[in-house]
């Protein structure tokens, strides 16, 4: 009885690790720089989007002029929001660009449309210089950003799972999240030091629009870096019809979707609470 459980286990071992894929070091130094790309894409992308939330103290009045700076916080606010309604249709967009066109095709689009709106904010006039088509500008930017980043996060998270090593895909892929959060922490970086170096009047003339043109420059890094990304996505997966689209979404996957809107609805409320509204709050309040 024992022998034969023994000759049992061994055999569903030997079935285990012949299944198991046998990377050569080459394979594994290209799978692991595919990570690094992708996320330092990913870094980039997300760390244009926050510095409009940690310089807008700065910019506010450039293009919101009223005397009341909680009015003008207030309006950069919800250009900032405005970015958040386009994030669900970007990764609807770019969802559908992804498995039709490629993951790597989406994410060369969406971290170049992060570039633009970033060099665009940096280059913007006043209301001073141009009246009320600055803050109208300002928009459609922070609109063109967020549709950028609402495709980059489904499709990074997507690729930098499909090109994982085996058995490690939990742990490369967490690399999404930890550039989201790098990101972040770079643009506060970056808004500490500029205080060290400029006084309030230069940060509020010109110097808000440093850290968006750092962001340009680096996503231009992130687009060369991920140019050299290979395609994961096979063509019969492309060439399907199902590929991309809502009714296969909410045919096969809807209890998860509502899962994951569910939680991501609740954690993210709190997240963006603390750590953005909380700086307006402390200047303005406390």
């Amino acid at each position: 009885m024992s022998t034969a459980t023994s000759v049992g286990a061994t055999a569903a071992n030997d079935d285990i690790a012949a299944a198991a894929p046998h990377y050569s070091a080459k394979e594994k130094r290209h799978r692991i720089f595919a990570i690094m790309a992708a996320s330092s894409g990913n870094l980039v992308e997300w760390f244009d989007f926050y510095v409009y939330a940690f310089s807008a103290l700065y910019f506010a009045p450039a293009f919101f002029p009223k005397s009341d700076p909680t009015a003008q916080l207030l309006n950069t606010a919800g250009v900032f929001a405005a970015g958040f309604l386009m994030r669900p249709i970007g990764g609807w967009l770019f969802g559908r660009v992804a498995d039709r066109l490629g993951r790597k095709t989406s994410m060369l689009i969406s971290v170049t449309m992060m570039c633009g709106g970033s060099l665009v904010i940096a280059c913007l006039p006043t209301y001073a210089q141009i009246g009320a088509w600055a803050p109208f500008l300002l928009l459609v930017c922070r609109l063109f950003q967020g549709l950028s980043v609402g495709g980059e996060y489904g499709t990074t998270a997507t690729y930098m799972s499909e090109v994982a090593l085996k058995g490690q895909r939990g742990f490369f892929s967490s690399f999404q999240y930890v550039t989201l959060i790098g990101g972040q922490l770079l643009a506060v970086l970056v808004i500490v030091v500029l205080e060290q170096f400029l006084d309030e009047a230069e940060l509020k003339a010109w110097g808000w629009r440093i850290p968006f043109v750092i962001g340009a420059i680096a996503a231009v890094v992130a687009l060369l870096l991920r140019r050299t990304l290979h395609e994961t996505q096979t063509a019969e997966a492309k060439a399907s019809k199902d590929a991309g689209s809502m009714s296969a979404l909410f045919g096969h996957h809807k209890a998860a979707f509502f899962t994951v809107l569910g939680y991501t609805a609740g954690g993210s409320l709190i997240f963006y609470t603390f750590t953005t509204y909380m700086q307006k709050y402390l200047v303005n309040t406390v």
